[in-house]
């Protein structure tokens, strides 16, 4: 029996600021035993999704109680080293915290970019090094979240929806389970939001005519519902990792889906 009811896949974008629509920021949901479909902004909007926007409607649709899985394609946290840098504590909502009052890329008019500049924010105080990686990002040979400016970076996703997950965190509370920093296994019908990976899926479902950005939300949306539907997603929530690494990820964060 599946154990969520909808599955929402997010390809995210840290172009611009909070309030840009972007075209590189789509949404897909799959719900229903059905394919997944594109969820556009709300009539009135502009053409695009842009990061406040999306953020406002998970909060609304994750409050109405249904079990929802929700994959965001940007890391949700930093590597160890960046904790021992800066001397942060282990907490990830601590973090969070820390964070956003540094780099306030959910405010108005604030991008990355100003704050890489020094224009805004402060972020001079929080920075890290392309050399560091998270145990998840060593697994699956991803990019470091600091590694910016390079083809296939996720660090302008990364920084720009970070203070976002700390949004989503103070508006639904324990409404939702934030994977795997609230626990490896959920709690029976809680939604849960975490980070996903899209090349761990988008080859195995052909484009259509979807644009690269629309086929890794789709691809995120469908491939969690299959694995609902066939019973593997409990196996993905305790992935192979000894007792340090698996203390490690209760900061640093892991990717679901990764073994």
């Amino acid at each position: 029996m599946p154990i969520f009811q909808r599955y929402f896949g997010i390809d995210y974008s840290g172009a611009a600021t909070a309030n840009h629509s972007l075209k590189g920021l789509r949404v897909y949901a799959a719900m229903d035993g059905e394919l997944p479909i594109e969820i556009l902004p709300p009539r009135g909007a502009k053409k695009y999704w842009n990061r406040r926007g999306i953020a406002q409607w998970l909060v609304a649709e994750l409050l109405d109680g249904a079990p929802t899985f929700v994959g965001i394609d940007h890391a949700f946290s930093f590597p160890s080293r960046y904790f021992e840098e800066h001397q942060l504590s282990c907490h990830w909502s601590d973090f969070l915290d820390d964070f956003q009052a540094h780099w306030p890329t959910d405010r108005d008019n604030i991008s990355v970019e100003n704050i890489r500049q020094g224009v805004a924010g402060n972020g001079a105080e929080r920075m890290g090094n392309a050399r560091w990686r998270r145990l998840t990002e060593k697994r699956c040979r991803a990019k470091s979240v600091f590694h910016f400016d390079v083809q296939g970076s996720v660090a302008k996703s990364t920084h720009s929806g970070l203070p976002w997950l700390r949004y989503l965190r103070r508006q639904l509370g324990k409404r939702v389970h934030f994977w795997p920093f609230d626990g490896w296994n959920p709690p029976s019908g809680s939604s849960v939001i975490a980070e996903v990976y899209p090349a761990l899926s988008n080859k195995i479902f052909p484009p259509d005519d979807r644009s690269p950005d629309q086929h890794d939300a789709y691809s995120v949306a469908r491939w969690l519902q299959e694995c609902d539907l066939t019973d593997e997603l409990p196996a993905f929530f305790s992935p192979s990792l000894s007792d340090e690494e698996r203390a490690t990820c209760l900061w640093e964060g892991w990717i679901f889906g990764i073994g």
